[in-house]
């Protein structure tokens, strides 16, 4: 009796791309989904801090004040204001490039110094720094600050009204205003200085990092020291190098936070001080079991 034919198999290739072919899919649609939402947080971002806040007087004989965030010193708590300076209608000359009498412009007790501007000459932006308050440093990435700025003018010793246009252009920070109430001539905002959301997203995503190091390092550990493999050069040069590596990463965060920060006690410490002690536990481990298997080599008789 003839033996039965096996039933041919399917070639190895064919199976081989048939299996990866959803994992290419998952893959392409995970990558569109990170950069739709990448794009749109970007997106809502740059519009957030291309947007321009008015408030104030809207009288045709007014003085312009153009106030943009430059800068934001979190350690100093303070920020610098760059201010422009513009006279319109009957208040200004030449274009509004410079006021008809000497214009003094007062600011609020949070801003470091006023500013003065003589009759008939031509207006140029200046730099001011304003204090901030509330908040602190250490609580990085998810500290905030609160000011208030405020502008009143004098021109020929007379007030007149202010409008302001407020905007942000400190990529760090991201920065929310209010309008306090005040009279037809001055101009006021409140603000709140948080850290922008593309920082806060990559602080986190630090955070995350260094703990899955830490784990990785764990996880290292435990296998060699539960298998008495001795001192495995390649694994505990891993573990050395991922222990300077990570210091130096943790110094790239945007910002430069002090140590000692929210960064540092919900990660950073505790990554290091885990992968510190896995590698001395896995050293020690190591030269016990190579030299117990010294002494068992010695204690061999000899046929």
């Amino acid at each position: 009796m003839a033996p039965s034919a096996r039933p041919p198999r399917p070639s190895r290739p064919r199976r081989f791309r048939t299996s990866i072919l959803p994992t290419l899919l998952l893959l392409a649609v995970l990558i569109l989904v990170a950069v739709s939402v990448g794009s749109w947080l970007q997106f809502t971002e740059r519009q957030a801090n291309d947007t321009v806040h008015a408030v104030g007087s809207g009288a045709a004989d007014r003085v312009d004040v153009e106030a943009t965030v430059q800068s934001v010193d979190a350690a100093a708590r303070e920020l610098v204001l760059r201010i422009r300076v513009t006279p319109r209608g009957a208040l200004g000359e030449e274009a509004g490039t410079a006021p008809v009498a000497d214009l003094s412009l007062q600011t609020s007790e949070a801003t470091l110094s006023d500013l003065t501007f003589g009759a008939h000459q031509r207006l140029a932006p200046k730099d001011v720094q304003v204090a901030l308050t509330g908040g602190s440093i250490s609580d990085y990435p998810f500290d905030a600050y609160e000011t208030d700025i405020e502008f009143w003018a004098l021109l020929g010793g007379d007030q007149v009204p202010v409008r302001m246009l407020f905007s942000n252009n400190a990529t760090l920070f991201s920065v929310s205003t209010t309008t306090p109430a005040a009279s037809g001539r001055e101009a006021v905002v409140g603000l709140r200085l948080s850290r922008s959301g593309s920082l806060l997203v990559f602080a986190v995503f630090m955070m995350v990092v260094m703990w899955a190091l830490a784990a990785s390092v764990l996880l290292g550990a435990w296998y060699l020291t539960t298998r008495s493999e001795g001192l495995v050069w390649p694994a505990l040069a891993w573990m050395a190098a991922t222990l300077f590596a990570l210091a130096a990463f943790r110094n790239t965060a945007p910002g430069t936070p002090p140590i000692g920060c929210v960064l540092d006690w919900f990660a950073f410490l505790w990554a290091e001080t885990v992968i510190a002690l896995c590698l001395i536990t896995v050293v020690i481990t190591g030269v016990r079991s190579a030299l117990r298997a010294a002494l068992h080599a010695d204690d061999t008789p000899v046929l």
